[in-house]
This record gives structure tokens, sequence and C-alpha cells, in this order.
């Protein structure tokens, strides 16, 4: 038998991912600025364009999912 699906966290859980991913954007665009490797700094401002791309979905899930939990 399956356990149930226990969503009390998931909102919290995409909170902390949205402020990591941030994080990792700032770190990211740290060492763009202090690095001279031009492949470096193309594979980090890649990332961050991935990172900010996803960013807004994640935002959508986390309130899907304190509506979900006002609601439950």
């Amino acid at each position: 038998m399956s356990k149930p699906d226990n969503r009390c966290d998931n909102a919290k859980k995409i909170k902390k991912t949205i402020e990591d991913t941030k994080r990792n954007m700032e770190l990211a665009e740290e060492m763009i600025h202090k690095t001279s490797d031009e492949k470096l700094k193309k594979e980090l401002a890649a990332k961050n364009q991935r990172r900010a791309q996803a960013i807004p979905q994640m935002a959508r899930e986390m309130q899907e999912e304190a509506r979900y939990q006002r609601e439950h």
C-alpha cells in the first residue's frame, strides 16, 4: 500500500529552492565578473539564464501548493 501524498511543507521547500537559486545566480554573477576565462563566463551566463527562466515556474508551483494547503 502506498503512502498518502504529504504536501504539508511543499510550499516552504519550493520557497527555499527559489531562494537558493537566486543566491546561486548572485554567486555566478560574481564569478563572471572575477574570471577572465571566457568559456566559464559563457557557461555561467547560460546557467543563470536557465535559472532565471525556472524561477517563475517555481513561484507558480509554490502558489499552487500554498493554495492547496489552505483548502485541505
